[in-house]
């Protein structure tokens, strides 16, 4: 470096004095100043390149010029099957390169044509004489050609084993530097369905050299084949491929949004502003690019990813509401589960799908059924032909049901009592203690989530009276109440303290955070006497509770009111509407003699002060109560 410098010097010096350069006006060595050591050095030493300087350190004839065409190219790319191809190379042979070309339209051709007898072309020994000189001469193959000649080999099946992808493999180790970004790409995209100590040696020698380049990433689609195919087994480098995702996104067409979405929602990798830049740019592309598969995937991935963009859904809602003919029952299944997890209910979407299952219920099988009830009971949604779709699913259901799997099964039931068309036949298996000793699991959330779904189906046979007493009469001999160990969230929290107000401090006069016998957890509990004045509750019985409360009976004109505090996530996206568990919830309550005051958070976050949250709830109980009398 600091030879450079001072050869710069010089330069610059020389450049000054134009006198001291010219051969006319230099002085006699006798007269002329010495010059220092330094001087002299430098201009010994041969010139260098300048950093700024665009001229090659190579001279043209040194840099390697690409091979002329020749005839067997020619002749190779108008073939038309396989085995022309291989007639052209037994006429006319080549180099090692060529070779490798040729073994790259062999397979195209092969796979295009649907060679059957790919063992008989393997054991062809034109096709053996192109493998050899391939693998003794590898050195001489050009890097698109070596990458694309090693995946093309591993397509037509040749042993992983083999010499001639053991020799490609480590020759593109060895030049693993010199690649493109593309042909890394191609070749990580290779490496990752393959398997063996070689192959992976190579993918990780990939992957670092995609890792350390990444900023030579410029293409749409190869970044967006790499999120899909090698980001999920690098997760440093996926955080790089998504910053240049975001970088790509206005050139993604609709396939590499879809790619980059899948593959973000196989992950769980919630990127929030990718997504927003996908959701952005989707809604920018014509109807003819976006392809039914291609919705379903988009809806999938923003289910999975619980990333709400309701443009977009009202979007993939209008692209599939015409193509219902064209829907397969998995497709109907899956696009209405998706969002079904994003708690978006799209009424003519929705009805399109029940009239497709009325269409084709002969081609629908038991599973796709249950996923459909599934969807339909947790966005509380009820056809408009009700009575012909649930005669016909009970017919599907008569015989099938008792064969599914039992977490399974106790989901349909579960969902048939949130949409109000369980039968006392279903209740009757699920309610069978011998039956719930087969709902045991290695995960305790989802064990303690079937026991509340079981109390709920026990509720729903004993308020609805579906089932005979001696089979309903309690609810708590299937599972024990759950146990509330959850914290309360900011909105039970008000609520608890404008309840602790609205009856002047007094504790045994309320309830907070009460945990019943039917599976549901009550924010707040009140006794209100004729007047709808609060009174003391403690020595009341007390029959939701699990302990049966007091012994005091209720007074005349008492009523119990139940305070619930309706969170973001109880509520349909789209609309106020309840989801079908609160739903289901609400009406349980009422069954149980319960009057019920829905505390909205749409409604609860617009009081500021504590004594509009007390006439707040003041006036609900008085509307709730006036509506009971008028009944």
């Amino acid at each position: 470096m600091t030879t450079r410098l001072l050869g710069r010097c010089a330069r610059l010096l020389g450049a000054r004095c134009p006198r001291a350069s010219s051969a006319g006006t230099r002085l006699p060595p006798a007269l002329a100043p010495a010059e220092p050591a330094w001087v002299q050095c430098v201009r010994l030493r041969p010139q260098v390149r300048a950093l700024c300087e665009r001229r090659s350190l190579f001279k043209e004839e040194e840099i390697a010029q690409p091979p002329k065409r020749t005839e067997l190219d020619e002749l190779v790319e108008k073939a038309s099957s396989p085995q022309e191809i291989l007639q052209l190379w037994d006429d006319h042979s080549g180099s090692a390169n060529q070779a490798a070309i040729t073994l790259i339209q062999l397979v195209k051709l092969a796979v295009e044509k649907g060679e059957s007898d790919r063992a008989n072309l393997l054991e062809d020994h034109r096709f053996q004489d192109m493998v050899e000189l391939v693998s003794s001469q590898v050195a001489t193959v050009w890097n698109g050609t070596l990458v694309s000649v090693l995946r093309a080999l591993s397509l037509l099946g040749v042993p992983s084993g083999a010499p001639v992808l053991r020799s490609l493999q480590t020759e593109a180790l060895w030049r693993v530097r010199r690649f493109t970004y593309r042909q890394l790409a191609y070749l990580a995209e290779w490496g990752t369905s393959r398997g063996g100590p070689q192959a992976e040696a190579l993918l990780n020698g990939v992957v670092k050299q995609l890792e350390l380049r990444w900023t030579e990433l410029a293409d749409a689609r190869t970044a967006s084949l790499l999120m899909a195919r090698a980001g999920h087994r690098y997760p440093s480098l996926m955080d790089k491929l998504e910053d240049k995702a975001l970088e790509l996104a206005e050139g993604f067409s609709a396939e590499d949004i879809r790619r980059v979405a899948m593959s973000l929602a196989s992950q769980g990798r919630r990127s929030v502003p990718l997504m927003r830049a996908l959701s952005y740019h989707i809604q920018q592309k014509p109807s003819a690019e976006l392809k039914t598969p291609l919705l379903l995937d988009l809806a999938f991935a923003y289910g999975k990813l619980n990333f709400h963009q309701s443009q977009v859904f009202q979007r993939i809602a209008s692209e599939l509401l015409p193509r219902r003919e064209e829907l397969t029952p998995s497709d109907v299944t899956r696009c209405a589960k998706s969002f079904a997890y994003l708690k978006w209910l799209h009424l003519p979407l929705f009805e399109s799908f029940v009239e497709h299952y009325l269409e084709n219920e002969q081609n629908y099988r038991v599973p796709q059924l249950c996923n459909l009830l599934l969807s339909l009971a947790r966005l509380n949604f009820q056809p408009s032909k009700a009575d012909e779709f649930y005669s016909k699913v009970h017919a599907a259901l008569e015989g099938a049901l008792l064969g599914l799997e039992p977490y399974l099964q106790t989901d349909v039931v579960w969902s048939l009592c949130v949409l109000q068309q369980a039968k006392p036949q279903y209740l009757k298996n699920v309610l069978d203690p011998a039956f719930q000793r087969k709902l045991t699991d290695d995960k305790p959330s989802r064990t303690e989530s079937y026991r509340l779904k079981l109390l709920h189906i026990t509720a729903t046979a004993q308020l609805e009276k579906l089932c005979p007493p001696e089979t309903s009469s309690s609810p708590t001999s299937p599972v024990p109440a759950p146990s509330r160990e959850s914290r309360p969230t900011p909105l039970q929290t008000s609520l608890h303290e404008a309840l602790q107000s609205l009856v002047g401090g007094r504790v045994e006069a309320y309830r907070t955070g009460v945990d019943t016998v039917y599976g549901w957890t009550i924010d707040g509990e009140l006794v209100v006497d004729a007047e709808n004045k609060p009174i003391d509750l403690q020595a009341l019985v007390a029959p939701h509770l699990p302990g049966g409360g007091g012994a005091s009976p209720l007074p005349q004109g008492a009523r119990r009111i139940a305070f619930l505090a309706g969170e973001f996530p109880n509520y349909s996206t789209r609309s106020k509407e309840l989801l079908g568990r609160f739903a289901m919830q609400r009406r349980h309550l009422q069954l149980a003699g319960f009057l019920t005051v829905e505390v909205p958070y749409f409604e609860w976050l617009e009081l500021k002060s504590d004594w509009q949250r007390v006439a707040y709830l003041k006036d609900k109980m008085g509307k709730v109560v006036a509506e009971e009398m008028a009944k």
